[in-house]
C-alpha cells in the first residue's frame, strides 16, 4: 500500500472510504471473502486505538474484488469478529 491515511475516528474513517468508493459491507456479507479469499486485497487499513482504553481498538480495511467491488471491513475489541475472520482476512493479498 502507498498511501497512508490517518483518522481521528473510525466514522471518519469509514466515510472518506465511502467516497472512494467502499461502500459494500463485508462485515455482514464475510461469507464472500471466506469463500474466495483469492479474489480479494486489501486496498487501505486503517488502525484507530483509542485515548483512554487501548482495548478501544478497532482496525478498517477497504477491499476490493478482483471484478472492482469494494467494500470495508471493521474489526475491533466491541465488534462481534471472531478468531475465524481474523484468519481469513489474514489470507488477503495487500495491494503494494
Amino acid at each position: 500500500m502507498k498511501e497512508r491515511y490517518h483518522y481521528a475516528s473510525v466514522s471518519e474513517a469509514l466515510a472518506l472510504l465511502k467516497e472512494k468508493g467502499y461502500e459494500y459491507d463485508f462485515n455482514i456479507n464475510e461469507h464472500e471473502i471466506e469463500q474466495n479469499p483469492e479474489y480479494f486485497e486489501i486496498h487501505h487499513v486503517y488502525r484507530y486505538e483509542g485515548n483512554t482504553n487501548p482495548d478501544d481498538e478497532s482496525w478498517v480495511y477497504g477491499i476490493q474484488s478482483k471484478e472492482g467491488k469494494k467494500g470495508v471491513f471493521v474489526n475491533g475489541s466491541s465488534s462481534d469478529s471472531s478468531a475465524e475472520v481474523i484468519k481469513f482476512l489474514h489470507k488477503l493479498a495487500i495491494k503494494e
